[in-house]
């Protein structure tokens, strides 16, 4: 009870800090004059994802790479079926042409360029030196793409911006929240491995269930919240960009900080991987049909999120049931997706084609 107890308070600290860090954060974006899709694909994003980066960090530098690698992968199968999915069932999401054009391709790109230097069972310092720097030219090229879009911005009245205490008082609240993060981290890592492995449960399903929920829990409150407030371009880039800067980020950091580099299990690679960049391929055509994400959509994410944890805890449970539930979702459900997306495409393509788009 007291490894719960702690593991509850790691989650807590989490979220508070994010918020804090989020917070600050933005306002100190708005005051740079970003628009508001770029705050969501990057401080929004990269501050909600704070909490993978210091738990990811601190497992590499303990030597629970399983836990880091599984955090990520996992992070991202939860951001996009989940926080997406229940923000799309929530209210439509409309997507920015610039997501479907740029940031839903590169987010995929990036994932298999993580899924190639993970084919020899390491991502070792130069991998994540590669990472992290495509991460930074990233960073670079989207503010620049956006203050010159947004020059307006730029020429709005002075007084609409905060002012000098203003901005000191956001950098203070941003500072306070990574201290947070970095405290509620170290406390969740701990407490979650102390917590699952009693119960017989691996560091990698751990860092794909536990840690990966308990740690996109800002993801979850950022863009639901978002997405009832009407703000829905940081309601699909915060998910969009938090995906990107777990792969180039944190993965890139906690490779280059562990002594050995990050460990690929070969089961993580047999599946979670492969889900992962299933996943993130099925992102493009659902946005590109109509550039928006429609109630139906976002319940079918959900759905698909609850039958990759369930089969992964009849997976390490060893339950009797896990054959059949394998070949129910590949023989039927899959099969029947995929050609419902693609029958999306095919419908979408004419109607783009005639309004130009």
């Amino acid at each position: 009870m007291v490894q719960v107890w702690l593991f509850l308070a790691g989650i807590a600290l989490l979220v508070v800090g994010a918020e804090a860090l989020v917070r600050g954060a933005s306002r100190l974006a708005l005051a740079a004059g970003l628009s508001p899709l770029v705050i969501g694909l990057t401080v929004v994003a990269f501050g909600t994802s704070a909490p993978e980066l210091t738990v990811s960090v601190v497992s590499a530098l303990s030597g629970r790479g399983d836990v880091a690698f599984g955090n990520v992968v996992g992070s991202n199968t939860f951001n996009v079926l989940f926080i997406l999915g229940l923000s799309a069932a929530i209210t439509p999401l409309a997507v920015d042409a610039k997501l479907v054009r740029i940031d839903v391709p590169l987010v995929i790109a990036a994932s298999f360029a993580m899924a190639l230097l993970a084919l020899d069972g390491t991502i070792g310092r130069i991998d994540g030196l590669l990472l992290a720097g495509g991460l930074v030219v990233y960073t670079v090229f989207a503010i620049r793409v956006s203050r010159r879009e947004n020059r307006e911005i730029a020429a709005r009245d002075e007084a609409a911006r905060p002012g000098g205490r203003a901005l000191a008082a956001a950098a203070a609240i941003a500072g306070a929240g990574l201290a947070m993060l970095v405290l509620g981290s170290d406390i969740l890592v701990d407490a979650a491995v102390a917590f699952a492995r009693a119960l017989g449960l691996s560091d990698l399903i751990i860092g794909l269930t536990i840690v990966a929920a308990g740690t996109s829990l800002p993801e979850v409150a950022t863009s639901v919240l978002a997405a009832i407030r009407g703000q829905r371009d940081i309601a699909v880039g915060n998910v969009v960009g938090s995906n990107l800067f777990n792969i180039l980020g944190v993965l890139g950091v906690a490779s280059v900080v562990s002594p050995d580099g990050i460990r690929v299990p070969p089961e993580a690679m047999a599946f979670d991987v492969p889900v992962m960049l299933a996943v993130a391929i099925a992102c493009l055509p659902i946005v590109f049909t109509g550039r928006r994400i429609d109630r139906w959509e976002g319940v079918l994410l959900l759905a698909y999120y609850a039958a990759y944890t369930a089969f992964l805890v009849l997976d390490a449970t060893g339950h009797d049931s896990l054959p059949a539930f394998s070949f129910l979702m590949a023989a039927f459900v899959l099969p029947l997706t995929v050609v419902t997306l693609g029958v999306l495409v095919w419908r979408a393509i004419p109607a783009r084609s005639n309004d130009g788009r």
